[in-house]
């Protein structure tokens, strides 16, 4: 009954960890995306996006550290979920945890574009025989491909959210609406990801704010219950002797 109790209140500090690490998580994208990259990237105007990043070069250069601290998170995410899961389905478990992964790396060279933006916006000799607007509009270039690398991540979380979603259905570690919630929030993303991608002008059809949504509000929900509450205690095989 003490081993019990003590794996139990293991995977609870576990659980808080996790808990933090969605927060946290969801905070770094706030700030990258609503407090810089909506202010530096002009929609459709490659000349006023590489004014306003070579005028903010720190500010941009913020938001690349967010984006790898972003990445950073999700490695510490999925070693946390991993833990707690694995118990309830190994192989469920270890899917998932590839599939973050997968999308750890994915926003890893998303960054990584964006750090090739900048490059192409900066003073290095060798530029000198691209024109001004080329090297912009390279540089946009490169910026959306930041984009589109999300959108190419994007079934991999979803894919991992769903399972994780399944498994704490499974377990009861948490209470099964919201992980009723969670599989259904995170399913509708793994089905509009693909969508995305083979159904061309999908995001004009169903709005790009509506694929992921849902799942960020379930994964906040449960990254406030994981902080505060921690995973309910696993019941006991059987009366103690």
């Amino acid at each position: 009954m003490h081993a019990i109790s003590a794996l139990d209140e293991s995977r609870r500090n576990v659980a808080r960890v996790a808990g933090f690490t969605f927060l946290f998580a969801f905070a770094l994208v706030v700030v990258a995306n609503y407090g810089i990259n909506f202010r530096l990237i002009v929609p459709g105007n490659a000349v006023d996006t590489a004014r306003n990043i070579t005028a903010h070069e720190t500010l941009f250069r913020l938001n690349i550290a967010c984006n790898l601290l972003y990445s950073t998170s999700v490695l510490v995410l999925l070693a946390a979920l991993y833990v707690i899961l694995e118990p309830v389905n190994r192989t469920l478990a270890l899917i998932a945890a590839l599939c973050r992964l997968v999308f750890a790396f994915i926003w890893g060279l998303a960054s990584l574009n964006s750090l090739s933006a900048l490059r192409l916006l900066g003073d290095t000799a060798y530029l000198s025989v691209f024109a001004t607007g080329q090297l912009q509009t390279l540089a946009r270039l490169h910026l959306t491909a930041s984009w589109d690398a999300y959108y190419v991540g994007l079934p991999f979380w979803a894919v991992a959210s769903t399972i994780c979603a399944y498994l704490l259905f499974t377990s009861r570690y948490v209470p099964r609406a919201l992980a009723a919630f969670g599989i259904i929030a995170s399913a509708w993303c793994v089905f509009c990801a693909f969508a995305f991608i083979v159904v061309p002008h999908f995001d004009q059809t169903v709005g790009a704010y509506w694929f992921d949504v849902p799942m960020t509000l379930f994964e906040m929900a449960l990254g406030v219950w994981l902080l505060l509450k921690g995973v309910r205690p696993s019941a006991p095989a059987g009366p103690a002797k």
